[in-house]
């Protein structure tokens, strides 16, 4: 196994616990696989499927980022798409009487990580990545963020790109700094911006 620089997107169905536990299992297990579908499908940059987990997707990509500008249209398409399937759902079970609360309930958020050195070994048909930068990847999934929905820089990945190049990517909505501490890491420093202006 050779460990290699590698960006890490994790887009997270936010709401999912409380999605599944208010909706019965016909409709949950409908509407769940469909949306995560979607996110995927919307994968325009080429990057890779490690993992899918009940209610996220774990994309990576080795070696040479991608340009920023690339990287945060990325990021908005997967929402804005995920929107889209939102309604769509809503709409194809109307007459379910839960269907209501798919759009209400369910959103998106996504935390973009960086690692200089995540190792990658073949499991199955599967790409599994190992290293402690994974593992902040998942841990900034749990953080101090006020928000539902957004979109989370690790500072690991801001410092690959200029400051002044990627704030200027969020027309829509300034960065914001933030930080969590966490159990035998520390404090974890990010940058974040709400989503829900794009919809």
């Amino acid at each position: 196994m050779k460990a290699e620089p590698t960006l890490i997107c994790i887009p997270d169905i936010s709401g999912f616990t409380e999605f599944m536990s208010k909706v019965d299992f016909e409709l949950s297990s409908k509407v769940i696989p469909s949306l995560l579908n979607k996110v995927i499908y919307s994968n325009t940059i080429n990057l890779k499927v490690s993992e899918i987990e009940g209610d996220a997707v774990l994309f990576y990509k080795q070696g040479n980022l991608p340009n920023i500008e690339d990287l945060i249209d990325q990021c908005k398409k997967f929402y804005v798409e995920f929107y889209k399937r939102l309604e769509e759902l809503r709409q194809e079970y109307a007459s379910h009487k839960s269907a209501f609360q798919i759009p209400k309930v369910l959103g998106l958020k996504i935390v973009l990580h960086y690692g200089d050195e995540i190792a990658s070994a073949q499991v199955g048909n599967r790409i599994k990545l190992l290293g402690e930068d994974l593992i902040v990847a998942h841990r900034l999934l749990k953080n101090d963020i006020d928000l539902d929905e957004y979109l989370l820089i690790s500072d690991a990945l801001v410092r690959q790109y200029q400051y002044k190049a990627l704030n200027a990517e969020f027309d829509w909505a300034g960065l914001q700094q933030g930080s969590t501490h966490y159990n035998h890491l520390g404090e974890l420093n990010y940058h974040y911006t709400p989503l829900t202006p794009l919809v």
